[in-house]
């Protein structure tokens, strides 16, 4: 297919007989659709696979203007490109229609030309002309004004030009405007002038002079193309607007949303059926300042004493069936850095209530919900860091792995088999268990937070601080994304069926190598397969274990002494450098051997490796790391740790050790309350600052610090959407609210029976009388925001650009 112009393009991910094919630049912040291919096909084709169930969910924004959501079947070819077998395109007048629903629909061909975006704004009015023989006649001007969000062509931005037209039963009156170069946003402002004639014998007196059979029958139509050059010009769409609607409007202008050619109808044979659950959520965002309530109520959360009182955790009480309603908590909390304190918060009142160390964490709670959904948005590049590339190689070699005796095909090597897989396994264990200095700090933070609470719960468990970390970090995190890789965006499409075996293969022996809670007993008996408890035990466990352990040791340890006294001293890097001697002002042999070594707990150098610290510095009192130019010292690959006396100057043996100092030393002083917010670039040498040329050594910095991983997520986060989202959950579990507040006030005052046990049962109430006020708060806030909404609702002028007509052929 030479282009794809609707807004949304997602084919049945899957192998056979079909792929995906997406739209990748339609991302918005203001939309949501959630689709769900259930059985997807019947019917199609014979030379098909006749029908496939693919069984998929899908999660993804879409812009505010768009049209239409269509989805693409594609049968998949061998030496060939792949063939459109068909398509299923639906407007977004008609999603609500759909949504939430499995429904049948039938599969269209694909056609190019009813394939369109984007908007066209006009203005239409009628003067009065006095032609030749001194009679009245009117003339119609048609303004074309702008257009945007026209498609690209070819991954580039068109060449947009348009036609306009007046169409009658006896006419066709064309004119063309000039071809606007790369833009998807062409502003063109230009006027044309046709001539509406009308019969001598009209004597009737109105404000619009036309015959009424003419009004019915003339239009005027524009239609967009991308000029081709040397090629043949692409259609992009058209609308259609009678010349009637001036009857009551001399001036007319308004926004007309493109429409396919003929409105996009024909007759075709059947294709085939396509079943689809389609969830569309639509938010009306507010100005800030109506939010400021509700936000601040939800960041008090972390607060609330208990934790089952706060509106974050009533939330997800009231809505734990629904798994959209904690992301919007989580995103909310992440950009105000409140989220770890509430996750240790949620954490801790989940362990109350776990009576035994081995199922900790085992459930589908608010708490493992909330720290999924973290780990998703902020682990995604980690992710990427780690396994991407074994997965690209894993995929891409595709060697034969499978080692169930029952699936092995004729020709294979059981043995050999084995090999391929557990060299992949090998390749991918590694990766994980080395790549803690690539661990998102504010992961960390929470692991930390984890463990010590699962330590507090169970004192006399010693692996329990271990399991609490890696049901998450192993089982919820590296698993699932090894399993489906696409769906963390670390392959680009679904893997075919005998990758996505090897890739499930892998999966269970991770799962069960990184689970700490089977520590105490056998790993092996958590196999079912025999297959699986013969390969797994090629693995030297003890090895695996204590890489294990110093993984989660590295990912997990508290920074200072003070915090607990159950962990060692963890080496997160080492390595030898040269160091320049503190103080001097010589430029000269300043620079000296050393070996540097980084704890959790502090940084030292030693004049060799095993020797005695010849400096110990806590990396509490590290205030910030950063690279230092090479202008400096006439020295590449170098960096500096500044702290409270003179900044200690290293230089790396490469960039990439460099790198990687610069990272671990980072991360684990990121919590340090005296990190400093600007830096030299470079030294202070010859009584001046190199880079900004101050003379004073204790100037503040010239250059701000490098942000935190944190702080480039913030600025992905609209607060403003995700709090209307939240308000929107709050508003449609409104009824589930009240029965809460019913309950904490049967629970506060009635001393007789209490109401029936289902009445509350479903919400956790500690404390009865602070989660009554906080409901009441909520209720409260939600009533004003619903004000808001109506008072604001239906202002937009019908046809201005936040509220276009859509154009409709006749």
């Amino acid at each position: 297919m030479h282009k794809a112009l609707v807004c949304v393009v997602i084919g049945v991910l899957s192998s056979v007989p079909s792929k995906s094919s997406l739209v990748p630049d339609l991302l918005f912040s203001e939309r949501s659709l959630k689709i769900a291919f259930c059985s997807s096909l019947k019917r199609l084709p014979v030379w098909l696979f006749f029908s496939p169930f693919y069984g998929e969910d899908f999660y993804f924004e879409i812009p505010r203007p768009f049209q239409c959501l269509s989805f693409y079947v594609f049968a998949k070819g061998v030496f060939q490109r792949d063939l459109p077998v068909g398509k299923v395109s639906i407007r977004k007048e008609e999603l609500c229609k759909f949504s939430g629903k499995e429904h049948w629909f039938g599969l269209q061909p694909v056609d190019p030309n009813s394939e369109v975006q984007g908007k066209v704004h006009l203005e239409m009015r009628l003067n009065e002309l006095i032609i030749e023989n001194g009679s009245m006649c009117q003339q119609l001007l048609v303004r074309i004004i702008e257009c945007q969000g026209l498609p690209l062509i070819s991954g580039q931005n068109c060449d947009p030009y348009a036609t306009v037209s007046l169409v009658g039963p006896a006419r066709f009156d064309q004119k063309k405007t000039k071809v606007k170069k790369k833009t998807s946003d062409p502003q063109f402002e230009e006027t044309f002038y046709f001539e509406v004639t009308r019969p001598n014998s009209y004597t009737k007196k109105s404000h619009f002079q036309v015959e009424e059979e003419d009004i019915e029958k003339l239009e005027i139509k524009v239609d967009l193309w991308n000029n081709g050059n040397l090629a043949q010009d692409v259609f992009l769409g058209e609308t259609r607007v009678s010349v009637k609607i001036l009857r009551n409007d001399h001036i007319h202008r308004a926004w007309y949303l493109l429409q396919p050619k003929g409105n996009g109808k024909s007759k075709t044979d059947d294709l085939g059926s396509l079943r689809l659950n389609v969830t569309y959520t639509e938010d009306n965002v507010l100005p800030s300042a109506c939010y400021t309530p509700l936000c601040t109520l939800l960041l008090k959360s972390p607060d609330i004493k208990p934790i089952s009182a706060s509106a974050a955790h009533i939330l997800g009480d009231i809505c734990r069936e629904r798994y959209e309603a904690v992301l919007p908590v989580v995103r909310l909390l992440l950009h105000h850095s409140r989220l770890v304190s509430f996750v240790s918060a949620i954490a801790a009142l989940e362990l109350e209530n776990t009576q035994e160390a081995n199922t900790i964490f085992r459930g589908n709670s608010l708490a493992t919900r909330c720290i999924d959904d973290m780990m998703k948005i902020v682990g995604r590049s980690y992710l990427t860091v780690t396994l991407k590339p074994v997965l690209d190689e894993i995929c891409e070699s595709n060697k034969t792995c499978e080692i169930d005796p029952i699936k092995l095909k004729e020709g294979d090597n059981v043995e050999v088999n084995k090999e391929n897989l557990q060299g992949y396994v090998q390749k991918v264990f590694s990766s994980i268990t080395q790549s803690s200095s690539s661990c998102p700090p504010l992961m960390c933070d929470v692991f930390r937070s984890l463990r010590q609470l699962a330590s507090k719960r169970f004192p006399d468990d010693p692996h329990v601080q271990y399991s609490a970390v890696s049901s998450f970090v192993f089982l919820r995190f590296f698993a699932v994304a090894v399993l489906s890789p696409h769906t963390f965006q670390l392959r680009p499409h679904h893997p075919d069926l005998e990758v996505s075996r090897t890739l499930t293969l892998i999966s269970k022996t991770i799962q069960t190598l990184g689970s700490w809670g089977s520590l105490s007993k056998n790993k092996l008996s958590s196999f079912k397969e025999s297959y699986m408890y013969d390969f797994f035990k090629s693995f030297q466990e003890d090895k695996c274990i204590g890489k294990v352990k110093k993984f989660l040791d590295e990912i997990s340890s508290n920074i200072s002494k003070e915090s607990s006294g159950v962990e060692d001293s963890v080496v997160l890097k080492e390595g030898e450098v040269q160091k320049r001697a503190q103080g001097r002002k010589r430029i000269g042999k300043n620079f000296k051997k050393r070996w540097l070594r980084v704890t959790n707990r502090e940084l030292s150098y030693h004049k060799h490796r095993g020797k005695e610290a010849l400096c110990i510095m806590p990396v509490k009192n590290i205030q910030a790391v950063e690279k230092l130019d090479e202008s400096a010292f006439n020295r590449k690959n170098m960096f500096q740790v500044l702290h409270s006396e003179k900044p200690l100057y290293v230089q790396a043996g490469n960039c990439v050790e460099a790198s990687e100092w610069v990272e671990v030393l980072s991360q684990v002083s990121r919590c340090n309350p005296d990190r400093l917010g600007t830096f030299h670039p470079s030294a202070y040498l010859a009584g001046a600052w190199l880079c900004c040329r101050s003379l004073s050594d204790s100037q503040p910095g010239c250059k701000p610090c490098t942000p935190t991983l944190l702080a480039n997520l913030q600025l992905d986060i609209d607060c403003d959407r995700e709090t209307e989202r939240i308000f929107s959950l709050f508003t449609s579990s409104y009824s589930k609210l009240q029965k809460m507040e019913d309950a904490c006030a049967s629970i506060a005052v009635y001393q007789g029976p209490l109401r029936e046990q289902d009445d509350y049962s479903l919400f956790t109430i500690q404390d009865s009388k602070e989660t009554f006020h906080t409901v009441r708060q909520i209720s409260h806030i939600l009533k004003e925001l619903q004000r808001e909404h109506d008072t604001r609702s239906g202002t937009a002028q019908y046809g201005s650009q936040e509220n276009p007509i859509v154009g409709k052929t006749s």
